[in-house]
């Protein structure tokens, strides 16, 4: 017989609904046993009741009752990868090795999937198994327009491993942004707490992230720090970013924030973020120019595991305009004890 059993929510899971997770993992539950499930407080969240529209977060322990643990999760593999979607997500690899794979996810690309959202990474995970029995497994994830550096986790183990590292703040990111006007001090860090807003459009729900008081219930701590390594007069600024804590849309609020938001950012930014890269106002709405440059984070297997992603087209294209060199573009951050 079954027994009840706790798992952890991993990286990949962050920020999604409860109910939506357990469709995710055990779609072969009607939606009416989970919503009973969790109305009757046999599902538990850190050891709590809790709803089904409940976002849960990285780190999190779910209880799963006897019911659900007597089910097999979906393993995502059932449904093949087509040759077209294999050959697309295996040019992506920018390093390979036993434990870890890394990609420069493009702009547009989801990450995961959505009830409108049927092309992502995660569905064309199994072509990446490279002979291994395991899935490859995502352990963080990166916002569908937001370009560069993804790792997958080759193993269960190295999941693991990769998701505790992140979990102790030891990986080290670095993105890289452009942004209308020139942030002043040059060089600062943005400590501003963060907090998700529902508003209705039509039958559907809007969601996006705003400044909080830090007192709010809700309010979710949110830091990063930033460097101007170029400029365009005081129309653009080449910025790099270092989140500390990895809220949804976090960098993009941050920039806004501080009045220098993301060029392409018109959710955030609004129409100060059409800025083209030659002052004026572009005739098509610019795409984000936010990019995942690099990471350093703990290997599964020990040492320290680096990987840099070039810039997407889009964005080497601005950066080309500017004559801005990317072949020198040393840490702003390496004075920083984190």
């Amino acid at each position: 017989m079954s027994k009840a059993e706790t798992i952890s929510v991993d990286a990949a899971d962050d920020g999604i609904r409860l109910d939506r997770w357990f469709k995710r993992h055990y779609p072969q539950l009607p939606f009416g046993q989970v919503a009973k499930l969790i109305r009757t407080g046999q599902v538990r969240l850190d050891g709590a009741r809790a709803k089904a529209n409940a976002r849960i977060e990285e780190g999190q322990e779910i209880r799963l009752p006897p019911a659900v643990n007597a089910q097999q999760p979906s393993r995502n593999s059932e449904k093949a990868v087509s040759d077209e979607d294999a050959a697309f997500i295996q040019s992506l690899v920018i390093h390979k090795d036993d434990d870890v794979i890394a990609l420069n996810k493009p702009s547009g690309l989801a990450v995961q999937g959505g009830s409108k959202t049927h092309r992502h990474i995660d569905g064309m995970l199994d072509a990446l198994r490279f002979g291994k029995t395991d899935r490859p497994k995502l352990v963080h994830r990166l916002d569908r327009d937001t370009s560069g550096v993804l790792l997958i986790a080759r193993s269960a183990s190295s999941a693991a491993k990769l998701t505790a590292a992140f979990r102790r703040k030891d990986a080290r990111k670095v993105y890289w942004g452009l942004t209308a006007q020139v942030p002043r001090p040059q060089k600062g860090m943005i400590d501003l707490p963060l907090m998700k807003e529902r508003a209705q459009a039509g039958e559907d729900f809007r969601e996006r992230v705003i400044p909080a008081d830090r007192h709010h219930p809700d309010s979710k701590k949110a830091i990063s720090y930033y460097a101007v390594v170029q400029q365009a007069a005081e129309t653009a600024a080449w910025l790099a970013l270092m989140p500390l804590t990895g809220r949804t849309h976090q960098l993009r609020v941050h920039c806004a924030a501080i009045g220098t938001p993301l060029v392409g950012d018109l959710k955030y930014g609004g129409d100060k973020a059409a800025l083209s890269i030659t002052g004026g106002m572009d005739a098509e709405t610019p795409r984000l120019h936010l990019h995942a440059r690099s990471i350093n984070i703990a290997h599964p297997s020990g040492g320290r595991l680096h990987v840099q992603a070039d810039l997407p087209s889009h964005m080497a294209e601005s950066w080309a305009f500017l004559e801005w060199d990317t072949s020198d573009d040393g840490d702003p951050f390496a004075e920083l004890e984190l």
